[in-house]
């Protein structure tokens, strides 16, 4: 089992994730903002985070660039989830530290997979 920290500031695609993560046997926190999850992350450091990048007051590649400054080994696994497809989006949260890159729709088993394969990366 592993913590799993879900940043996203929709409730309905939030409590999808929570219970999916939770059924799939991690620990899991959430933040429905940036910046809650930096303060999250300034005590704390789960396995992996999954990211969605277009939130209020700091948005989630803002919260990557800011935990990759902390953590410069990669030692916390960032997928990013998020409606943002273009592929100069794709290469900015790649080039920014993500570790792996999800678009929504998505699918929940795919999620747990990827979360899971990460996971086995630490």
């Amino acid at each position: 089992m592993a913590e799993v920290l879900i940043v996203e500031d929709e409730p309905d695609v939030l409590l999808l994730l929570e219970n999916r993560v939770r059924a799939a046997g991690h620990a899991v926190e959430s933040a429905t903002d940036g910046e809650t999850a930096i303060d999250i992350l300034r005590e704390r450091r789960p396995a992996v985070i999954v990211l969605d990048w277009m939130m209020p007051r700091v948005s989630g590649i803002e919260v990557l660039e800011q935990l990759r400054a902390d953590d410069p080994d990669h030692a916390v696994k960032v997928l990013m989830l998020t409606a943002k497809s273009q592929q100069s989006d794709i290469d900015r949260a790649y080039s920014a530290g993500a570790d792996d890159y999800i678009v929504k729709p998505f699918s929940s088993r795919d999620l747990i997979e990827r979360i899971a394969a990460l996971v086995e990366k630490e």
